[in-house]
């Protein structure tokens, strides 16, 4: 984010290189893409928009009751496919009068979702992670380098325990931590990190979303001149999400509603939204820059060495120390989450985890902008 004591970038961040630049002219010049759709005939559901798309899967979700089985975002189609668990034709013509896509699943969110309970009680592992997809309508179950012997054997038996169909596991090359060293953002206690979106609090002051992992390193932030910029308000790490809010000190601080994307370009944030599976994403972070990728799973459950965090956004964005708390967004200009934790880096690939920015605006009595 931009703010006027944080110097503005003249570049892309160290690290970010070349494909950063290419992530910036991926999302710069498409920023008010229209949103019109394809010719008249070319498609049996309505085109929609990746936020569209997560309003209309929530609505249904309610509406399906437990014949729902999820639903995910068709990019390329730009169509919602929404998965309807039991083969019934009145719920499928529910869907398909909403405008998206009906297809038909063996397991519900609901059966899912308990499975994901029964693995939180037998393998809450250091070093694993799951989330549902909708895609295989299966929870993703994923296992970093540190799970071997004894630890592999219980997760592994834990998934089994489940049944067939409903889960399946996967091995992660790297180990999965808080990205809270490195980079050059914003500076508290030791740590470094990245300021996520600016927000104005319910009482009217100026303030700024991280990481709870950073946050709950030190109660004050500087920028890389050292300068205080202001302090922690509220905390949240490990539990029940990744977040914290940090006031700014002067209260007559600007904080305008924007994500710096580098080489002095700046793209406006309008609104805080939810993530639709299959959507594409980019994110900005103070060591790797610009990336992108996609929303490959919500509300997953991750357990790092310091506890386990629930409700998080999975997605294929790399990310590296420093990255920590930097935005992740749309290039229409909605804020969709926080940067958490994950594996691999930018070299690699890996998993990245984030946190909601909705469910973070909600907890702390906060909104996007002015």
């Amino acid at each position: 984010m931009s703010h006027r004591r944080i110097p503005k970038r003249t570049a892309v961040l160290a690290g970010a290189g070349a494909v950063g630049m290419a992530a910036a002219a991926i999302l710069l010049p498409n920023a008010n893409a229209s949103q019109s759709g394809p010719e008249p005939g070319q498609v049996t559901a309505k085109t929609l928009s990746a936020a569209s798309a997560a309003q209309v899967a929530g609505q249904l979700g309610e509406s399906l009751g437990d014949s729902y089985g999820g639903a995910y975002y068709d990019a390329a189609k730009r169509q919602l496919v929404v998965n309807v668990a039991d083969g019934d034709d009145t719920m499928r013509a529910r869907v398909e009068q909403a405008g998206a896509v009906a297809r038909s699943v063996r397991n519900s969110t609901g059966e899912l979702t308990s499975a994901t309970r029964t693995l939180s009680r037998k393998a809450g592992i250091p070093g694993t992670a799951w989330a549902v997809d909708p895609r295989t309508n299966q929870v993703l179950v994923t296992a970093d380098r540190t799970v071997t012997g004894e630890r592999w054997d219980t997760l592994e038996s834990a998934v089994e325990s489940l049944g067939p169909g409903m889960a399946r596991i996967q091995k992660s090359k790297g180990e999965f931590t808080t990205f809270v060293d490195g980079g050059d953002a914003i500076f508290g206690g030791g740590s470094r990190c990245s300021l996520g979106f600016n927000v104005t609090t319910q009482d009217g002051r100026s303030g700024f979303l991280t990481a709870g992992h950073c946050t709950a390193s030190s109660q004050q932030w500087a920028d890389r001149n050292g300068v205080p910029l202001g302090s922690v308000q509220r905390s949240v790490f490990p539990g029940e999400g990744d977040f914290g809010l940090v006031t700014y000190d002067d209260p007559d601080a600007e904080a305008p509603s924007v994500v710096d994307v580098g080489g002095g370009q700046k793209l406006p944030i309008g609104q805080a939204a939810e993530a639709a599976v299959g959507q594409q994403v980019f994110r900005m972070g103070s060591t790797t820059g610009l990336r992108d990728g996609q929303v490959t799973g919500l509300n997953a459950t991750v357990n790092y060495p310091e506890g386990t965090v629930t409700g998080l956004i999975q997605t294929n964005v790399c990310a590296e120390p420093g990255d920590s708390g930097g935005s992740l967004f749309t290039r229409e200009g909605d804020a969709i989450g926080l940067t958490s934790g994950g594996s691999g880096n930018c070299d690699v690939g890996g998993e990245t985890f984030f946190q909601p920015v909705t469910t973070a605006l909600a907890a702390v009595g906060a909104r996007i902008g002015g």
